[in-house]
């Protein structure tokens, strides 16, 4: 069995409180975008077989058995012995450390798929819970439609946010920005504004008022990600931001309007209805 775990990108993120476990307390909204990595999951033809975990596509650093997907199979199979042993496949496309959520979303997925293919009967609820268990930004993808996410980023409210008549230009330059690092540069407070008023007003209001906390520190400490930026807007941008703690910007653009921008080679950069 095979699914396509997705991205997602951030319209306005804000740090609003150091908690005493050591996580940040956040408000954003998160909006699934279509670059996807593809997951296949298959029962190990030899019972005796035991978990195995293979990858293409992008490089993935690491111990294979800390990724997210052998860590949501080593999770279910705590609670569900009877899952048999499987082989997993991860071909990657999704890049990392980019605040993108490829990790969370590839965990995410391998817990639906194998409550799919092995019929364990998890509810929505529960499959947040273990998601969780995974990492902050996993349980959004469990859901898997735009909400606003508060807490760690699992306490989520579904909205009717529909931007299909626009479209994405999303960039990355490659530059990999620590999490721990990018935190570590911000001092919470409150949200200035309601981020459900704001998305609800037209694109066009967001480029004064719908803030990323992280852009600023990382915009100082790499210069080259508020390049990227201008020239999203030089292009023709209704808005532009970094997603995440970065370093993967976006541009949204009306449907029709194709930008034209020259960006080196080493960049990724895909336009997404």
């Amino acid at each position: 069995m095979v699914l396509f775990p997705n991205c997602k990108i951030n319209l306005g993120l804000h740090i609003t409180r150091k908690r005493e476990d050591g996580y940040h307390d956040l408000v954003t909204v998160f909006y699934p975008i279509g670059i996807k990595d593809v997951l296949e999951i298959i029962q190990a033809p030899n019972p005796e077989e035991p978990f195995s975990f293979s990858n293409t596509g992008l490089a993935i650093q690491g111990n294979p058995t800390d990724n997210l997907c052998a860590k949501a199979y080593q999770l279910l199979k705590k609670d569900y012995p009877q899952m048999p042993s499987i082989q997993m496949h991860l071909h990657k496309q999704i890049p990392m450390g980019a605040g993108l959520g490829g990790g969370s979303a590839d965990g995410a997925f391998a817990l639906k798929l194998l409550n799919q293919l092995f019929h364990l009967d998890i509810s929505e609820e529960q499959l947040i819970q273990y998601a969780l268990a995974l990492g902050s930004d996993c349980p959004f993808f469990i859901i898997n439609q735009a909400c606003l996410g508060k807490g760690r980023g699992e306490i989520l409210e579904r909205l009717t946010l529909d931007l299909s008549q626009y479209h994405f230009l999303i960039v990355n330059p490659g530059i990999h920005i620590g999490t721990g690092w990018a935190f570590s540069q911000i001092t919470p407070k409150p949200a200035e504004n309601s981020l459900i008023s704001l998305i609800n007003q037209p694109i066009a209001t967001w480029k004064e008022h719908l803030v990323n906390d992280f852009e600023a520190p990382v915009m100082v400490a790499y210069p080259e990600i508020t390049q990227i930026k201008n020239a999203l807007y030089q292009a023709g941008a209704l808005y532009a931001s970094m997603s995440g703690s970065g370093s993967t910007l976006y541009g949204i653009f009306e449907k029709g309007h194709t930008p034209k921008i020259s960006f080196p080679d080493h960049y990724m950069t895909v336009l997404v209805d």
